[in-house]
């Protein structure tokens, strides 16, 4: 399977933060889809110095171009326009 690491920052106009929390158990059941999956390595939400999340972390897998597409076109985070950056590359995770 082909790993990704995906970095996201979410947006910081008014609201943002709420729009987040409203959207994060939509993000939270699609990430135990992929985990169930084995598409889901590991997840992490990205704070500020205070402790509030401000983006995401991610390293998923997936057989394809195509299933990475696939996600990212179903991901609440990206349709709900939670994340303003987006960053995705290519990782391979170390078996240790």
């Amino acid at each position: 399977m082909n790993q990704y690491l995906i970095t996201a920052y979410d947006h910081t106009d008014e609201g943002a933060f709420e729009r987040r929390l409203q959207i994060r158990p939509h993000h939270l059941d699609g990430a135990r889809e992929l985990k169930a999956k084995g598409n889901y390595v590991i997840g992490a939400s990205i704070l500020n110095e205070e402790g509030k999340m401000i983006g995401s972390s991610m390293i998923l897998q997936f057989e394809d171009e195509e299933q990475l597409d696939a996600w990212k076109q179903n991901e609440p985070y990206i349709t709900q326009n939670i994340w303003e950056s987006i960053d995705i590359k290519p990782v391979r995770v170390a078996d240790v």
